[in-house]
C-alpha cells in the first residue's frame, strides 16, 4: 500500500502518429545548434507563433538547462509573448503543454507532457520540463532521434481552454417566505365540473396553480394537483425540485389528511394524485358545516436555477 505522502508523477509519456499542431522546429545540423547555444544561454529560442488567441516562443536546450536540473538531457519550455498579456484583460491564461521529439526509426512522435495545466502570467511567463530525453539516447543513431545525417525535429502543442460561458447555478430554497398556501373550495357537494383552479399564487420564484379534479378518479376520489402557471414555463432542460406537504384539513382542526410528495422534473407542469382521498371518506370528515373543504399545501423545498446568457 502506497503512503498517503507519496508523490505521483503528473509526467504522462507517448508515441504519437500525427504531428503537433502547435509548432515545429525541425533542424539540419543538430550539432551545429548545441555549438550555436552556447553563445546565447545554451538554449535556442523559436519566432512567435500564435495558439490559442495568444503569442508564444518554444525553447530548446540541446544540451539541457543546467539550471533547472536539466543537464545530461534534452530540455524544452514554452514562453508566453508579453505583449500577449497586456493586450488582453485576462491576467492569467492557462494551458495544456504537449512536447514532442520526432524519431525516424518509429516514423511517430515521442511525446511527453505535464498533465497538470499550466498558469501563465507576468510573474511566470515560461513553463515546460527540463529532462524530456537524455542527452545519451538522444545522440544514439540507432535510436532514431538523428536521422539523415544530423536532422532532427522538435515541436509542441500548446492548449489553450476556452473561457468558461456557459453555466448553471442551482439553489434549494429551504427557508421560504410564508411556504403555506391555503384554499377554501365552498359548496363542494355542488360542484359540476371535472377541474377547479385555485387563484395563482407565488413561491420560490415560480407561480403556481392548484387545480382539483381528474377524469381518472371514476367520480369517487379527490384529486389534487400542483401545477405551474403557464406564464412560468421552464427553459429547455429545466428541472424543478419541489418537496411538499399537501394536506386536506379537518374542520375540527385535529385529524389533519395528509401526504407528502416531492419532484424532479422537467418534462411535466404539474405533480400530485388523480386518488388523493375517496369522495366518501372525504364527504364523511373532511367538509365543515358550510359544505366548504379546506386544502393547504406547505412547501419544504423549491429549487431554482440560474442561466448564463445564451451566446
Amino acid at each position: 500500500m502506497s503512503s498517503s505522502s507519496e508523490i505521483v508523477s503528473t509526467i504522462v509519456k507517448k508515441w504519437r502518429e500525427h504531428p503537433p499542431s502547435s509548432y515545429s522546429l525541425k533542424v539540419d545540423n543538430f550539432k551545429q545548434l548545441e555549438k550555436s547555444t552556447t553563445s546565447s544561454d545554451d538554449k535556442y529560442q523559436s519566432r512567435l507563433f500564435s495558439s490559442g488567441g495568444y503569442n508564444w516562443k518554444l525553447i530548446v536546450y540541446p544540451q539541457g538547462n543546467k539550471k533547472d536540473n536539466g543537464e545530461g538531457f534534452i530540455s524544452m519550455y514554452v514562453e508566453i509573448d508579453s505583449e500577449s498579456l497586456t493586450s488582453t484583460p485576462q491576467c492569467d491564461v492557462f494551458a495544456e503543454l504537449i512536447f514532442f521529439v520526432y524519431n525516424k526509426k518509429e516514423n511517430k512522435y515521442f511525446t511527453i507532457q505535464d498533465v497538470e495545466v499550466k498558469r501563465f502570467n507576468a510573474l511566470k511567463k515560461i513553463w515546460g520540463l527540463q529532462q524530456v530525453l537524455p542527452s545519451d539516447a538522444f545522440n544514439k543513431l540507432e535510436n532514431g532521434y538523428i536521422f539523415e545525417g544530423d536532422q532532427c525535429e522538435f515541436g509542441v502543442e500548446v492548449i489553450v481552454p476556452s473561457p468558461l460561458t456557459k453555466w448553471e447555478i442551482l439553489s434549494f430554497n429551504e427557508k421560504l417566505q410564508d411556504p403555506k398556501f391555503s384554499w377554501t373550495v365552498e359548496k363542494f357537494s355542488l360542484l359540476k365540473e371535472d377541474e377547479y383552479m385555485s387563484n395563482t399564487f407565488s413561491m420560490g420564484a415560480w407561480k403556481w396553480l392548484y387545480p382539483k379534479g381528474d377524469s381518472r378518479a371514476d367520480g369517487k376520489w379527490l384529486s389534487l394537483y400542483l401545477r405551474l402557471a403557464d406564464s412560468d414555463k421552464p427553459k429547455a432542460d429545466e428541472k424543478i425540485f419541489v418537496q411538499a406537504n399537501f394536506r386536506v384539513l379537518d374542520p375540527l382542526g385535529s385529524n389533519h389528511f395528509e401526504r407528502k410528495n416531492r419532484w424532479y422534473n422537467y418534462m411535466n407542469l404539474g405533480w400530485g394524485w388523480n386518488k388523493l382521498l375517496s369522495l366518501a371518506e372525504l364527504r364523511k370528515s373532511y367538509l365543515d358545516k358550510e359544505d366548504a373543504l379546506n386544502v393547504e399545501i406547505e412547501f419544504e423545498v423549491v429549487s431554482a436555477t440560474k442561466y448564463s446568457p445564451i451566446i
